[in-house]
């Protein structure tokens, strides 16, 4: 019962006895202690139902609009007791998962492209990856954030002992103080904010347009260093409206396995360091404009020690009518002996648009990609591929949290035959 339906009611009973007692005293005062409760009560109710109107109605979210919102950020701490205290941890577990379609022309196994590219010699399903993110607030200023992926191998029960049928993976894990906008530091294992896909999707698949990532950011991959593992100063600030973000970061880098980050400390002493800067005009809004720049000492298992520079831009407009990605990457080896140097190039250009009929639902897409790796590279020719490739696909989302996707890509390589594929996708988020 509300307490000011419970003072009406004492008022009620106390009001007869009151009127034949008016010269008591103590009536009269408890009187007016019940109506000043009252008049209390009714202003304090009032201020609330004023606070319910001035707050703005949550908006209706969209399949879209939720696929580009951050799943990296902690949830608000719950609150308890009369003054709403904080509560900590206040822990947020998103899910995603997919499952996939592939039928190419291949005969033979396509050297150098990354395994969620679904480029196989034999048609089928596959489970696709079952991923959670984890996010909570640890204090005001501390949060954490973490990824874990299940993934489906290929040689599942075979070997002695026999090979498990997922592998297990902390695809970031890291902790963040934030001091102010400005100015924000972290440790863990990230996604390396290296070029605009790596931050932008993470794993996933249902959070990104496509089935799959571009090649040069595809996870497994070796063209860019995926992964990092160290620290990372971040922040942002309007800068006259452009609203300047920056980051810079110094880590483990690559591992000697390339395509893979720095897990257990730095294979040769010489830490990564990296820089990135974009900015996200307010007169443009939705329009990004960054690049970035990477330093590492590569001491790889099969290839010449070397000295690695990495240069990337991109440009992206993050609306659907239309979308529109395009990055390039130019990777510069060094060899420490010498020999002369070498340089990679990368880049894509993707777009697609959200058609304005049958509810929103449908959304065409298209991508150009393309990868060059001189033969003087040593570190890069034999686990690269150097190709062209186009992709013309079809998004329909079935709800606000899952989708179907359909795909047609061919690819043309360079000393190796061309081949397409028809690929289909399922994808969701929980």
């Amino acid at each position: 019962m509300r307490p000011i339906s419970l003072c009406l009611i004492l008022l009620a009973i106390a009001a007869p006895w009151a009127g034949a007692q008016t010269s008591d005293a103590a009536t009269k005062e408890l009187i007016e202690k019940l109506l000043g409760r009252i008049d209390g009560l009714e202003k304090r109710v009032a201020e609330l139902e004023h606070g319910k109107t001035a707050a703005a109605p949550a908006k209706a979210v969209s399949a879209t609009e939720a696929m580009h919102q951050s799943h990296d950020q902690a949830p608000a701490p719950q609150t308890a007791g009369p003054e709403a205290t904080p509560v900590y941890p206040s822990l947020k577990i998103a899910g995603f998962s997919d499952l996939d379609f592939s039928a190419t022309d291949l005969h033979s196994t396509a050297t150098g492209f990354g395994a969620q590219t679904l480029l196989a010699p034999h048609s089928g399903f596959e489970e696709g990856q079952f991923t959670l993110h984890l996010s909570s607030a640890l204090s005001p200023k501390v949060t954490m954030f973490g990824e874990i992926t299940l993934t489906a191998r290929s040689d599942a029960s075979t070997g002695s002992p026999a090979a498990a049928g997922f592998n297990a993976e902390v695809e970031r894990i890291m902790i963040r103080y934030d001091a102010n906008d400005y100015f924000k530091v972290s440790f863990g294992r990230y996604h390396t904010p290296i070029n605009y896909w790596n931050t932008a999707f993470h794993h996933g698949q249902w959070l990104q347009t496509t089935i799959s990532r571009p090649e040069m950011t595809q996870f497994g991959g070796s063209f860019i260093p995926v992964h990092f593992v160290g620290s990372l100063i971040e922040g942002a600030a309007p800068a006259g409206g452009l609203n300047l973000n920056y980051a810079v970061g110094m880590g483990n880098g690559r591992g000697q396995v390339i395509s893979r980050g720095g897990d257990f400390s730095d294979i040769n002493n010489n830490r990564a360091l990296l820089a990135n800067a974009f900015v996200k005009p307010d007169a443009l809004y939705g329009l990004q404009l960054g690049g970035s720049i990477y330093h590492d000492s590569l001491n790889p298992l099969t290839a010449p020690a070397a000295r690695e520079w990495i240069e990337s831009a991109h440009i992206a407009w993050q609306k659907e009518t239309p979308e529109f990605i395009a990055e390039f990457a130019n990777v510069g080896h060094q060899p420490i002996s010498g020999a002369p140097a070498s340089n990679s190039q990368a880049w894509y250009v993707q777009t697609a648009y959200r058609l304005p009929w049958l509810q929103k639902l449908w959304k065409p897409y298209y991508r150009f990609e393309y990868i060059h790796v001189p033969k003087s590279d040593a570190i890069f020719r034999t686990v690269v591929p150097t190709f062209h490739a186009s992709t013309f696909g079809l998004r329909y989302d079935i709800t606000t949290f899952a989708a179907f996707k359909f795909e047609y890509r061919s690819y043309v390589r360079r000393d190796a035959p061309n081949f397409y594929g028809f690929f289909g996708q399922t994808s969701f988020t929980f």
